[in-house]
């Protein structure tokens, strides 16, 4: 039997998600309110602004009825800044209290939003012809280092060294 702290965690009857421990916690469910609230203004900003660019434009905090919206460089800040008063038009005509909108620049916002993935690696696997040459090439080189490269990639190309 396991003991329960009274007022550490919710009973188990009150809800298994985090969502409905966040509940049971008023300073972790204002959070939670701050949190979904900033998700359905963001949502809401993406529909108002052109394709693509709304997907690089977060929330920084919201004051009384100024928005602030973080951007990943001078060139959306400056954008924003001349769509900013009309954004919030629209904004105040769907129902949120928005009557000013602020722009911050902040550089690392890019790398959060859209963090740099490698490309896939374009490999072309060799022909019978080519390892055919690295084997000649092989049979020719002096021992040495160059040598040695020639034949760990003979042997990764499932031919081994018939030296």
């Amino acid at each position: 039997m396991t003991r329960r702290v009274p007022g550490r965690f919710p009973a188990r009857s009150s809800g298994h998600t985090v969502t409905g421990w966040l509940g049971h916690d008023q300073r972790a469910a204002n959070v939670m309110a701050m949190a979904q609230y900033h998700l359905r203004l963001e949502q809401a900003l993406a529909q108002l602004l052109p394709t693509g660019f709304g997907a690089d434009i977060r929330i920084a905090r919201v004051d009384a009825q100024q928005l602030v919206l973080a951007v990943p460089g001078p060139a959306h800040a400056a954008k924003l800044r001349q769509m900013a008063p009309s954004l919030a038009q629209k904004l105040q005509a769907g129902g949120w209290q928005v009557g000013e909108i602020r722009v911050q620049v902040q550089a690392g916002l890019t790398a959060v939003l859209h963090p740099a993935s490698r490309p896939p690696k374009s490999v072309t696997p060799l022909g019978p012809q080519a390892l055919d040459a690295f084997q000649q090439l092989h049979d020719q080189l002096q021992p040495g280092e160059l040598a040695d490269a020639v034949a760990r990639l003979l042997t990764h190309h499932g031919t081994g060294n018939k030296t």
